[in-house]
């Protein structure tokens, strides 16, 4: 019986470890094509890395603000339409109020991210005349 036991243990632990193992490639590989979709390097390093400050994604800032370019005008326009319509005086929900705002931020930070990539690559081309 405790053969029996000892074999049911032994036999779920390897299961269990297949499966982590197999998740954690997983994790890896969306993980490094992740990395490849930000433009790997220092500008898929800072893409990350405004991602986990600000807690979101460009594309899902995108989907909230109802943008496909980033396009400062329809961002601005839609923002405010967006913002005022969920204003909880007006019996809208914060939530999605503060998420609107987390958007705008993110789209924000990425329209510099673009600007100071501009601004070096002009000093760039100014060096090299």
């Amino acid at each position: 019986m405790a053969k029996h036991i000892a074999q049911l243990i032994v036999a779920g632990a390897q299961v269990v470890g297949r499966a982590f193992v197999k998740a954690l490639r997983q994790e890896i590989a969306a993980s490094q094509a992740a990395a490849q979709r930000a433009g790997g390097g220092a500008a898929g390093a800072k893409h990350s890395a405004t991602n986990q400050k600000l807690g979101m994604s460009l594309e899902e800032a995108k989907q909230i603000l109802n943008v496909e370019e980033l396009d400062l005008e329809k961002v601005q326009k839609n923002y405010e339409y967006l913002f005022n319509i969920n204003d909880k005086s007006k019996g809208g929900s914060f939530y999605i109020q503060s998420k609107i705002v987390r958007a705008k931020e993110r789209i924000d930070s990425e329209m510099e991210n673009i600007q100071e990539n501009n601004v070096k690559e002009e000093r760039k081309k100014g060096n090299d005349t």
